[in-house]
């Protein structure tokens, strides 16, 4: 069995870890954990259960068998990224006799490592966690940064903090059991990074569609560490999202607007991205910062990692639900756009004609795609 074959450094001050990318890693996790973080203290996974059907025995084929890690389920799905989901979990870890000597470790997609990170961050106040992402969107994104939380009714992400994992384990040998929806909506965050940071990452990926699309575990590893590579730069330059990280959010203001208000039903996180970014490109245009030439090939890119799903959604709805995001400071409205492949910008001033208009254009292609 193949073994990592790479690793990529996150240095924040208090907070340096690696994240190991390869195949074969799972077996060999539980032989690394201890030399890794320093735990000496009681192992608990958090997962979802059709993730420890399909991986569970590889990876506690390394732990000892008479020491194996406890498991803690959380179903699968937005419905569950809650605080009574956290509620839930920390009387599981309390009733278990889990202590500030405990490690937790996040395996599974994104809501399981977002839950888990926040979980391990107010628990105690605070414990050691891993992470062991197991789709695309997870390894490329949130397994990396620190941020964790949890959804309110009202938005996405609204409750959380910033607790950093000790290791991240992204093993590409779980993505061959992906569903092909789930594989390409993690395509539309690597898709982001190359338009934010990476013009070789989009360049690759505009000219390799093929072979990216087809899992070809050469394209996939470079893909992917280039997309977490871009972001650990990122982070390593804004941790706390004062400044510079914010541009991680291209397509992310009308995408988690749309989640809210299809109640996260209708689409994947990354393909409520897909179109979040076709906006954010078109208001780029709006605004003169991109070129038409320059916009035909974003749209053409993630078009090519489509199909993306259709959705239900009034232009009055998702205008209310970007009021509550994240970026928004003092009542003014925060985008972000691209102002060439490879360079994003943080714009304070979008108006509400401006974003009623893009609104507008978007759902009209929502209606075309549909025909």
């Amino acid at each position: 069995m193949k073994t990592m074959a790479r690793t990529i450094p996150v240095d924040i001050p208090g907070a340096n870890y690696t994240v190991h990318l390869g195949s074969g890693l799972l077996p060999h996790v539980g032989t690394r954990l201890r030399k890794l973080t320093g735990n000496t203290g009681r192992i608990f996974v958090v997962t979802a259960p059709e993730i420890w059907s399909l991986w569970g025995n590889i990876l506690l084929a390394g732990f000892p068998a008479g020491d194996p890690p406890q498991v803690l389920f959380l179903p699968s799905g937005e419905p569950y990224k809650r605080l009574a989901s956290v509620e839930t979990l920390a009387t599981g870890l309390s009733a278990s006799g889990a202590d500030r000597s405990s490690l937790l470790i996040a395996f599974g997609g994104g809501i399981i490592g977002d839950v888990t990170g926040f979980l391990a961050a107010i628990y105690m106040r605070g414990i050691d966690y891993v992470q062991i992402p197991t789709t695309l969107l997870s390894q490329v994104d949130s397994s990396v940064g620190g941020k964790t939380g949890v959804n309110l009714s009202t938005g996405k992400n609204l409750i959380g903090s910033f607790h950093h994992p000790r290791a991240v384990f992204a093993d590409t040998d779980v993505l061959h059991t992906l569903p092909e929806r789930e594989l390409r909506a993690g395509f539309y965050e690597c898709i982001k990074a190359g338009i934010i940071r990476d013009p070789t990452l989009f360049s690759y990926m505009e000219s390799h569609a093929q072979s990216i699309l087809a899992a070809d575990d050469a394209a996939l590893s470079r893909v992917i560490a280039a997309a977490i590579r871009m972001k650990a730069e990122i982070v390593t330059l804004d941790e706390r999202e004062s400044g510079l990280r914010m541009i991680l959010n291209y397509g992310h203001t009308l995408g988690h607007a749309i989640e809210t208000v299809t109640n996260y039903r209708a689409l994947l996180h990354g393909e409520a991205v897909g179109w979040g970014m076709l906006a954010a490109t078109e208001l780029s245009r709006m605004r003169g910062l991109l070129t038409q030439q320059q916009v035909d090939r974003i749209c053409s890119v993630i078009h090519a990692y489509g199909p993306l799903p259709r959705f239900r959604a009034t232009a009055d709805k998702l205008f209310a639900a970007t009021a509550r995001d994240k970026k928004n400071r003092a009542g003014a409205r925060r985008f972000i756009l691209a102002e060439s492949i490879g360079k994003a910008v943080i714009v304070p001033d979008v108006t509400d004609a401006e974003l009623r208009a893009v609104i507008d254009w978007l759902l009209a292609h929502v209606r075309e795609a549909a025909q």
